[in-house]
């Protein structure tokens, strides 16, 4: 089984395009998918332990919790440590599976993949990028993305230039979802002759 990371920054597209691998058979491991149900169920008491008042009945109020660490390092260090292990298990659980099931490519959605060392657990990388001010519109149109917020998240990531430097293969979603598309199913018989 071919395993390929799937990252980019913010408001590059990585989401619709991990959807595109989805729909031409890959199997697709989605991070963010993975701490929005963990905030809901596992990683909730550890979070309310560490800032207090950021969970409600149970579930992590993501407004609050990003109040208390966007733009603090020391404080998403501290919520780093307790989720990324559980993200961690849950993707290996994803592999297992996929593996087991007879997947030939198996996609991991990791958008911090080159700033956490995942490129290390995968055969290829792949990076969606767009033009910074196409990616910038998407960001700001966002409800309640602030300059301030977009700011703080693009300083956490690392600069576009250096993640497509880093890519095995890149998909630009700034020139439509047809090409996109097409770019995604270019990589996928890529892949096959890989394995």
């Amino acid at each position: 089984m071919i395993v390929v990371g799937l990252t980019g920054s913010i408001g590059m597209g990585k989401s619709t395009t991990a959807a595109m691998f989805a729909a031409a058979g890959a199997a697709v491991y989605d991070a963010d998918a993975a701490v929005h149900d963990l905030y809901r169920s596992e990683a909730a008491p550890a979070i309310d332990a560490a800032f207090p008042g950021t969970v409600i009945e149970g579930v992590v109020d993501r407004k609050a919790l990003g109040a208390r660490v966007i733009g603090k390092p020391a404080e998403m260090k501290r919520l780093e440590a307790i989720v990324h292990p559980l993200v961690r298990a849950r993707e290996i659980a994803f592999l297992d599976a996929a593996k087991t099931s007879g997947v030939r490519v198996a996609i991991l959605d990791i958008p911090l993949l080159f700033e956490t060392g995942g490129e290390a657990r995968v055969h290829a990388g792949v990076v969606v990028t767009a033009a910074a001010r196409v990616q910038r519109a998407r960001v700001l149109a966002r409800p309640g993305m602030s300059e301030e917020t977009f700011a703080a998240i693009l300083a956490k990531q690392m600069p576009d230039t250096e993640k497509r430097r880093r890519a095995h293969f890149l998909v630009d979603t700034g020139h439509g979802k047809p090409h996109a598309d097409r770019t995604v199913r270019a990589i996928l018989r890529a892949l096959a002759g890989l394995g």
